[in-house]
């Protein structure tokens, strides 16, 4: 179950008597559990796109409507909010996320929102200073993209001199690449000579030296070698994640690659009651044998949820590692695939249509794509559908960058849900025309081109490659602009969605990404109670104020997880 919190609603949350301005009423009372009034709410129901009260019992809506109607709600409530000048949306949800490292984030370095490569430096040296020689000095989030002084990718000349008896490992913000120094690679036994592993790569210079930077699988190479993690480390970076999201707003998260570690950690939370939110969750492919032996796994609650299947096909396009048909604008290369190979993948896919599972695949290249779209199609084909396990697929592809026009109609004809981060857009367009010059950024993050096609967009943050603030993605939704505004010449505004779509994106769609749409995503009468509370209106208000919106409250099943004035 959810945290629980005693309901002694402060400052902006006034409890009121039944005997207010509404006045008595012959009819009969309705027992509902809260009973919430004066708020504008948008419920994202076609029906009724907007209501002014809601009853809650039980963990569900009882009652979505005006006020008149709500009379026989208002006096059989146990409890009454006055939500004045707040503004409540469906559940917000985040349809791609890592929790355990949104939990790490607030426990490690954290290089993100460092806007100059200096800083960045001095923050790294500031921060190996306070570690015993020996120590390794690990944290995540440099991007050198957001860097205003110098922007190029981190070496071991950065930091070798402030860390020569101190092994780093620092991923970039994307997760798929990292910084290591030259004693890190010393310990993992990796020189100029060693080569570059399938699905992965040691950056050289023009001499052929490592340079400290590595993408995708020479990742792991360090891995092997970072110092072990208790169980109770990692089942608290779940917690605090939770925690985090649930402040943001979150009602439920995606979690796109949860190692089986941290779902059976993630299982105890559970037990615990120590849930913020619901998790829905994919294992990376790696480790998908017992969830393919087991089948998929949902708490009677529905707070923990075990479908999907993580693949990993390319890397990024910030780090050229993503898969292109053609080279990259600004380098001879076309990326590289491989982090999941053809032969790898083909028996999984065959496992997943057989047990009902769902394939949740990470593209961004539109090479990448491409190639993944042909081995669903071809999985699909080899299997009779007598043994499918269900017709009903709803395969995804996650972050799918760049999709030609004629792979968006393969979108359409295959099924195949997009799960794209708005954010990405906002941050990768800042380097995105030098990497794929003018002509392919006509098909680059082309929200509404497939909404047009008639495609539900699951949107997310990839927390922690992002902050994972559900007002950054409505924002970049609906703008397609920097967070200060401003946009350059291939921007492509035109692609930006509207604000309805925009919350769609964050609530039904990503619903029905889950397989959830008939219990979640909206505001509705015999829907689970998940209620994200601002004090601003997204659909009304400037952009920019969208930004600055606070988050209120934040309800999942009708209890409490978050509230922003102190409880007593």
């Amino acid at each position: 179950m959810p945290m629980k919190f005693p309901i002694t609603l402060l400052g902006w949350v006034a409890l009121f008597s039944a005997h207010n301005s509404y006045g008595n009423t012959d009819q009969a009372c309705l027992q509902a559990d809260v009973f919430i009034a004066n708020a504008t709410v948008y419920t994202v129901d076609e029906v009724q796109w907007t209501a002014e009260a809601i009853a809650i019992k039980d963990g569900k809506f009882a009652f979505v409507g005006s006020h008149k109607d709500a009379q026989p709600w208002l006096c059989g409530a146990q409890q009454h909010w006055d939500l004045t000048g707040a503004f409540v949306y469906p559940g917000f949800t985040d349809g791609h996320q890592h929790l355990e490292g949104v939990g790490r984030r607030t426990r490690s370095l954290s290089l993100f929102g460092i806007n100059t490569l200096a800083a960045t430096l001095a923050s790294i040296e500031q921060w190996s200073a306070t570690l015993p020689e020996g120590d390794w000095v690990l944290g995540r989030g440099w991007i050198e993209r957001e860097w205003r002084d110098e922007q190029r990718f981190l070496s071991r000349h950065d930091v070798d001199d402030f860390t020569a008896n101190k092994p780093l490992y620092l991923p970039r913000a994307d997760g798929v690449s990292a910084l290591v120094n030259s004693k890190a690679l010393e310990l993992a036994g990796i020189d100029r000579h060693t080569p570059d592993p399938s699905g992965g790569r040691f950056e050289r210079d023009e001499n052929g030296d490592l340079t400290g930077y590595v993408l995708a699988r020479a990742m792991d190479s360090f891995r092997d070698i970072l110092p072990s993690e208790t169980d109770p480390y990692i089942k608290e970076n779940l917690r605090l994640g939770m925690a985090a999201n649930a402040a943001m707003g979150w009602t439920q998260t995606h979690d796109a690659g949860m190692t089986w570690r941290e779902v059976s950690l993630l299982r105890e939370l559970h037990r615990e009651g120590h849930m913020a939110h619901r998790v829905y969750i994919a294992v990376p492919i790696a480790e998908a044998q017992l969830l393919i032996e087991q089948g998929p796994e949902r708490s009677d609650d529905g707070l923990f949820e075990l479908r999907g299947i993580k693949v990993f096909i390319d890397g990024t396009l910030g780090s050229r590692g993503a898969a292109l048909l053609e080279p990259y604008a600004d380098d001879d290369s076309l990326g590289f695939m491989g982090r999941t190979t053809q032969a790898e993948l083909m028996p999984v896919l065959d496992q997943a249509l057989r047990k009902g599972l769902q394939v949740m695949t990470h593209v961004i290249g539109d090479r990448a794509l491409r190639k993944t779209l042909d081995w669903y199609a071809q999985s699909w084909a080899q299997l009779p559908q007598k043994h499918w396990a269900s017709q009903d697929l709803r395969w995804r592809l996650e972050h799918a960058q760049i999709i030609p026009p004629q792979d968006q109609q393969r979108l359409v004809a295959l099924s195949v849900i997009p799960s794209m981060q708005p954010s990405h857009a906002i941050g990768d367009l800042n380097f995105a025309p030098s990497r794929l010059g003018q002509r392919r950024l006509r098909y680059a993050y082309p929200w509404q081109p497939l909404l047009d096609r008639g495609l539900r967009i699951i949107a997310g943050s990839d927390a922690p490659v992002e902050a994972g603030d559900p007002r950054v993605e409505f924002y970049a939704a609906i703008s397609r602009a920097r967070l200060d505004g401003s946009r350059d010449s291939g921007w492509h505004p035109e692609f930006a969605v509207s604000r309805a779509d925009a919350l769609r994106m964050l609530t039904l769609w990503p619903a029905y990404g889950a397989f959830q749409e008939a219990e979640r995503g909206s505001i509705a009468v015999g829907k689970a109670a998940d209620l994200s509370v601002f004090d601003t209106d997204f659909m009304t208000d400037k952009p920019s104020n969208i930004l600055q919106a606070q988050v209120l409250l934040t309800l999942v099943a009708g209890n409490v997880t978050y509230q922003k004035n102190s409880l007593e």
